[in-house]
């Protein structure tokens, strides 16, 4: 999807759009090329994170464990480190675990498939190889029929390694809402968030509706421009930097546009959701994951979930789990939210999702959304309203469902250069979808 240039959507992964955490999924780093230090957006978000960090050691305001993680967060997206960090999260921040159960469900092996050596994206013959290194890819699994046709892991990852979701996290949020509707613990996705968490009374969140959440539609303001030190991506990272309350952070922001007009990717969006189905399930979302879907669908490996230091989750992307388990999340919307006869999470609830029901939400250019791709309930639509769907996360993490093949390809990331510049050349979002459709063309019959 070619996107106008944006003030990119926090922790999206499609960037104004789309998906990762609330703001600090962009937080890219600098690289050095040539010898030359690119110093740009993200550079400027460091030297404020990097003045947090002074004042945590002069004010005293926490013990080296704070300190230890404000300086992962001043660091965490400058290259390298994305690789290093991406899959131990849990030794930077508080985390809760949710827990597999039962029998692992078996991913039986289909014939081999090998990628295509090169797909087409903008009008150019492109190498997959080259691809798959210069976006610091470090697992791949195409998955058709319900057979591993192709399974791979770079840059140190094995299938035992948990990484880190970013916003595809927000898709297993949509999954629990789907379910605490089913169960009545939500009523209606048309009922306001505050009626289940008040503590929302009186900010820009006020008149938000479950549903307007769900779509990117709360008219709530969000700015992600990396070099305003005022923006809200550029706060959020202080948040992180502190160990501060998310909710707190959200209740600062203001209204843009009315609830429910506009589709305007925000994180916080995905952040209160989250709230609401703590206080609707009287669990965490971590704890409600882990009874309702983890503990039901075979999991190989336990996950766990980043939270704040109120013990709240990051619901807009800190989900940490391991590649062949987010291809079984995949699996389980691509079977209508069923596993092995038992229904996880309601089919009509699955189709909902990936089905866009209002011109705002449709793929292509609208005048009342910032992003070309088609949006469900934190769902990705990049073609057509009937087509493939996915979860996407900032760095090329990614969960690809084609109904029409029956295909799930689950990917992880560490996208170096992501948001290198504000466009698709380093975000590779759209160039990926290009690679996935050529690999299914490769699979189909």
């Amino acid at each position: 999807m070619k996107r106008p240039p944006r003030a990119r959507p926090c922790c999206a992964g499609r960037h104004q759009g789309r998906h990762a955490l609330p703001n600090k999924d962009r937080s890219n780093g600098g690289t050095e090329e040539g010898g030359t230090m690119r110093f740009g957006a993200k550079q400027i978000v460091f030297a404020g994170l990097a003045l947090a960090i002074t004042g945590i050691v002069i004010f005293g305001a926490a013990n080296w464990r704070d300190i230890n993680r404000a300086r992962l967060v001043a660091t965490m997206f400058s290259g390298k480190e994305q690789v290093e960090r991406f899959h131990r999260m849990d030794n930077y921040f508080p985390v809760r675990v949710f827990h597999r159960a039962g029998d692992v469900s078996p991913l039986p092996a289909g014939a081999p498939l090998k990628l295509p050596a090169a797909y087409r994206y903008g009008g150019e013959t492109r190498d997959t190889e080259k691809f798959l290194t210069d976006t610091d890819t470090t697992g791949l699994i195409v998955i058709r029929n319900g057979r591993v046709l192709h399974e791979e892991y770079r840059r140190g990852n094995d299938a035992d390694t948990r990484w880190i979701s970013w916003s595809v996290g927000k898709s297993f949020i949509s999954a629990l809402v789907g379910i605490a509707l089913d169960e009545g613990k939500i009523e209606s996705i048309t009922d306001p968030l505050v009626k289940y968490a008040p503590e929302l009374k009186g900010t820009s969140y006020d008149g938000v509706s479950v549903k307007d959440a769900l779509e990117m539609s709360s008219g709530v303001a969000w700015n992600e421009d990396y070099s305003d030190p005022a923006s809200d991506i550029t706060r959020f990272g202080s948040v992180l930097a502190y160990g501060d309350s998310m909710v707190g952070f959200a209740k600062t922001l203001g209204r843009a546009h009315e609830p429910g007009t506009v589709n305007h990717y925000n994180s916080m969006d995905a952040q209160m959701l989250g709230l609401v189905l703590e206080h609707a399930t009287g669990m965490s979302p971590s704890e409600y994951l882990e009874k309702k879907i983890w503990s039901k669908i075979g999991a190989e490996h336990d996950g766990y979930w980043v939270l704040d230091d109120t013990g709240t989750e990051l619901a807009a992307g800190g989900v940490n789990v391991t590649l062949r388990d987010y291809a079984r999340f995949g699996l389980l919307y691509l079977n209508d939210g069923k596993w092995n006869g038992a229904q996880i999470v309601p089919a009509d609830w699955v189709r909902a999702s990936h089905t866009p029901d209002a011109e705002r939400l449709m793929p292509g250019k609208r005048a009342n959304s910032d992003s070309e791709w088609g949006y469900g309930y934190l769902w990705w639509l990049p073609r057509a309203p009937d087509g493939p769907y996915s979860a996407v996360g900032i760095y090329n993490q990614f969960i690809y469902i084609d109904p029409s093949q029956n295909l799930v390809i689950a990917k992880t990331s560490a996208n170096s250069g992501y948001g290198q510049t504000n466009d698709e050349t380093s975000w590779r979002e759209d160039e990926t979808i290009a690679l996935f459709e050529a690999i299914a063309a490769d699979t189909a019959p």
